[in-house]
């Protein structure tokens, strides 16, 4: 049995970090990008059926993006001057398997992490999210990025071990072993049903049948 302790579905949210074509794409094996995808899905329907929220991620510009990121900035200063990942091509889109749907919350990023660039902590916090669950691409760029903001901002963290990816298998090895651990608790997907039972209220344990 898991000694994580159980994440209230009402107060957790899956994020789901640049899970888009273009980003998908910088990923080395194919099957190890389906079996990615697949595990992502999974826990996804996990958190729906649950009652959780799910908020999409991706990373995308317009043209005032562009203009606005410095040439100082070794990241994003050369798909700015190359005018790359523009924001209504379908190669930074969400991916098809992975497509928000009615309640979710989505967002539009221009740098890696998920929070500095977007009101999504505003809309987190609005429905009253104090837990997040990690899952998504890079583990060293969004994945990363975004663990080390939200602990900043008091986040109780879990990353999804097996539902992250990078396209350097030692730097996300290296930060799983390492890193991580140090802000967020790792889980796997095949945990996370168990971990996604909301906590007894008074009033559920009164309705429920002694015996």
């Amino acid at each position: 049995m898991s000694t994580t302790p159980a994440l209230d579905p009402a107060h957790t949210a899956l994020l789901v970090l640049d899970c888009q074509p273009a980003v998908l794409a910088v990923l080395p094996d194919d099957a190890a990008r389906e079996a990615l995808l697949g595990r992502i899905e999974r826990a996804v329907a996990h958190v729906r059926a649950a009652g959780g929220t799910v908020a999409h991620v991706r990373v995308a510009f317009t043209e005032a993006d562009w203009d606005a990121v410095p040439d100082t900035n070794k990241s994003f200063g050369p798909l700015a001057r190359h005018r790359a990942m523009h924001h209504q091509d379908p190669s930074t889109g969400f991916h098809e398997r992975l497509a928000p749907r009615g309640d979710d919350i989505v967002v539009r990023k221009t740098r890696y992490g998920a929070m500095s660039t977007t009101d999504l902590d505003r809309q987190l916090r609005e429905r009253g999210i104090t837990t997040l669950v990690v899952a998504g691409t890079s583990t060293a760029g969004a994945v990363l990025s975004t663990v080390l903001d939200a602990a900043d901002r008091d986040y109780l963290l879990h990353v999804l071990s097996d539902a992250v990816a990078d396209p350097d298998p030692e730097v996300h090895d290296l930060l799983l072993r390492r890193v991580l651990p140090s802000r967020a608790r790792l889980v796997d997907t095949a945990g996370l049903p168990e971990l996604l039972r909301a906590t007894d209220t008074p009033d559920d344990r009164e309705r429920t049948p002694q015996g």
